[in-house]
């Protein structure tokens, strides 16, 4: 598990939000937990190291 962590803020239709909250509870996982394993597969499916510290920002837009 990472040692140091970052808030992330998602905004989502609240329906979805009450089911995606009950189906992690009968998974017996917390959110946060599946929301890490999603990022974490998401950017192994693109081939991004995130083992080592980002060095540069992303682009900002505008």
């Amino acid at each position: 598990m990472e040692s140091k962590t970052a808030r992330f803020t998602v905004l989502l239709d609240p329906r979805k939000k009450k089911a995606f909250e009950k189906l992690c509870a009968e998974k017996d996982l917390t959110p946060s937990q599946v929301v890490r394993q999603l990022i974490r597969g998401y950017l192994e499916d693109h081939d991004v190291d995130f083992t080592k510290e980002v060095l540069e920002e992303a682009p900002k837009k505008g």
